[in-house]
């Protein structure tokens, strides 16, 4: 993992999205391509490899991308973000999304990658009992931890939802959506422009997408091209 990262840089923006019909203009979607990386045998192996490691970090019997507690404070967590997380706090992102995303009162959210529920946790503090928080995961048993701790805290699920799927895939319908955030989740898809079309369909117009997460900076040595290598 450590070599993983010493050809990554973090990356963090938030983009508006805006969808007009005005003047006749219209916005056309890009057709879906597949994305796999170099020495991935598919897609699917790429995700049941990732699906696998991050069950360890979940279940606490591994896992190679936990960092450790400076490390969160780096990154933009504060105390009062890790005190209101709790056991949600996996040490597996790279970045604060929420507070790119500048959530408002009353405003729904979806989490891509949502693992044990830390910025929906958050999210939710920021859009209240009116809004709604949505956490989409591949992995049943980080899904399992994000409800377990939804269930802790007495959240109606109303109020925050933690839904199984693929982030390629949502599970959400079109336009619902005022913010789609993400920490450290987009570089482990195999298809990254999927991920892309589909936030780009759930999100309202004049929605928003806010990122944190890995870039690749140059090319990275056979040894780290593998499925393996690729789920951290």
């Amino acid at each position: 993992a450590h070599a993983t990262r010493a050809v990554r840089r973090m990356l963090a923006l938030r983009v508006p999205f805006a969808r007009t019909h005005a003047m006749g203009m219209t916005v056309e979607k890009p057709r879906p391509r597949g994305v796999t990386p170099p020495g991935a045998t598919s897609d699917a192996a790429q995700r049941a490899s990732v699906a696998a490691d991050y069950a360890k970090v979940a279940t606490q019997s591994g896992g190679c991308c936990v960092s450790s507690t400076p490390n969160r404070f780096a990154i933009g967590y504060t105390e009062a973000d890790r005190k209101l997380a709790g056991d949600a706090d996996l040490g597996v992102g790279c970045g604060t999304p929420v507070r790119l995303a500048g959530l408002m009162p009353g405003e729904t959210v979806l989490d891509l990658g949502c693992g044990a529920g830390i910025d929906c946790f958050l999210a939710q503090s920021d859009v209240g009992e009116t809004g709604l928080v949505i956490g989409v995961d591949m992995t049943p048993d980080m899904l399992a931890k994000a409800r377990e701790g939804s269930t802790k805290r007495n959240l109606p699920t109303h109020n925050v939802q933690f839904r199984l799927g693929e982030i390629e895939n949502l599970p959400c319908g079109d336009n619902l959506v005022d913010a789609v955030i993400s920490n450290c989740v987009i570089n482990l898809s195999p298809n990254k422009l999927r991920v892309l079309q589909e936030s780009f369909r759930v999100l309202r117009p004049g929605g928003r997408l806010a990122v944190t997460d890995v870039v690749q900076t140059k090319e990275l040595p056979e040894h780290l091209r593998t499925n393996q290598a690729l789920s951290c």
